[in-house]
């Protein structure tokens, strides 16, 4: 078993060590100690980083697992470290301190949606830029709930309220009925407490700062519905909410400023730019649409007509789905007309619904056993591709089947 020094002292930042075991990883290397500083994963906190070094090698460590028995694994630097050899341990202080800023905010920022909304935390997790909770709430929450709920947070974090652990081998009842999440009655081997004043009372197995004064202060980033009455809320605290919303600000700013218009608010901005693509859309579509109109009539002026029915083969230059639209309509306003019209690398044959004898899907089979490729569709709608000959071979062979159906 590994002695948890990070549970005794979460402040330590270097600490000796022996090596119990050894495992190499392919190009990284594993290694169990009897004593460790390093926070294995767990609870939604990241596990910490940092090095372990020894006489002849270094272990840049980046990732550390396990509840009794702690692995630690990353790089190694030198020769292969043996058991039984004595190594020193040195925490990368700025990111487990930032996480341990970041899960204590969290007991705060849960405690009070707890308190304010009766909103249970269901989950948690620490990101490197920000931090996720998922709570029930059945009505609709709003900027408005988040920042009641963030005013009340910070409070807490400026009255500089210690943040005690206690652990215990078996709760006692006052305890157990105090506690912000309950547990199972049967739950066993010893349990932390976190306690932070009269504000919350939860067990919890992660790293948290003395008091909630270094937790900076709290902010939420965002919040969205996740299932029907799950929403999820990511937040920041202390460095990492300074950090981010710099960022935020800087794309707003930025944004603002490509605006023709650069007055606040952006959302004004965006919905003026909206109407404007808007209108362009719609007279991109009219322009379309004449577009069509001069396209189907050059198209219908160089048809062959078969047996009353106008064959309109093409070259298309359009991309397949623009191809299609424009086809669909020409056939839709031209009864008694069938469409092959051969792309790059596609090809898509199409007939007026009322247009009898012949079916686009049999037509495309049988060209595709004699210019290779795949595809299928319907009665009157068509596509494949994948030819192994080239747009005007695939088109004359279309072509010529076609004939010979409709002259027979």
């Amino acid at each position: 078993m590994t002695l948890k020094l990070f549970y005794i002292d979460p402040y330590l930042r270097e600490a000796s060590a022996k090596i119990m075991k050894v495992e190499v990883r392919g190009n990284r290397i594993g290694v169990l100690l009897d004593r460790t500083i390093f926070y294995p994963e767990g609870g939604g906190q990241p596990s910490d980083r940092g090095v372990i070094k020894g006489d002849g090698f270094r272990i840049e460590v980046e990732k550390v697992e396990g509840k009794d028995e702690i692995w630690h694994e990353g790089k190694l630097k030198g020769r292969i470290p043996k058991e039984g050899e004595e190594v020193e341990l040195e925490l990368d202080w700025e990111w487990r301190y930032e996480n341990m800023r970041q899960h204590t905010g969290q007991h705060i920022l849960s405690a009070i949606l707890k308190r304010m909304y009766n909103s249970d935390t269901t989950g948690f997790q620490i990101f490197p830029e920000y931090n996720k909770i998922e709570i029930n709430f059945d009505e609709e929450l709003t900027w408005a709930h988040i920042l009641a709920a963030e005013l009340e947070a910070n409070e807490v974090v400026w009255a500089n309220i210690p943040v005690e652990v206690e652990e215990y081998e078996g709760l006692p009842e006052e305890i157990r009925s105090a506690l912000r999440k309950s547990l199972p009655e049967d739950i066993s081997g010893k349990i932390r407490v976190v306690k932070i004043g009269d504000v919350d009372l939860i067990p919890c197995g992660g790293t948290h700062v003395k008091n909630t004064g270094e937790v900076g202060f709290i902010k939420v980033l965002n919040f969205y519905r996740k299932t029907k009455n799950i929403w999820r809320i990511e937040f920041a605290c202390g460095y990492r909410a300074l950090i981010y919303l710099n960022k935020l600000l800087e794309d707003y700013w930025e944004s603002l400023n490509e605006m023709p218009n650069k007055n606040r608010p952006l959302i004004e901005r965006v919905e003026e730019l909206k109407k404007e693509l808007k209108n362009i859309e719609k007279e991109k579509l009219e322009l379309r649409r004449e577009l069509w109109e001069w396209k189907g009539k050059v198209l219908l002026s160089n048809a062959d007509e078969i047996n009353g029915i106008k064959l309109i083969p093409y070259i298309e230059s359009m991309d397949m789905k623009d191809a299609q639209a424009f086809i669909v309509y020409l056939v839709d306003k031209n009864p008694n007309t069938v469409v092959l019209a051969v792309g790059k690398n596609y090809v898509i044959f199409a007939k007026n619904k009322d247009t009898e004898g012949i079916s686009m899907d049999e037509l495309l089979r049988e060209v595709l056993k004699e210019v290779g490729g795949g595809g299928g569709g319907s009665e009157i709608l068509a596509k494949g591709g994948g030819f192994k000959k080239t747009p005007e071979e695939v088109l004359e062979v279309a072509r010529r089947i076609l004939k010979e159906k409709l002259k027979s």
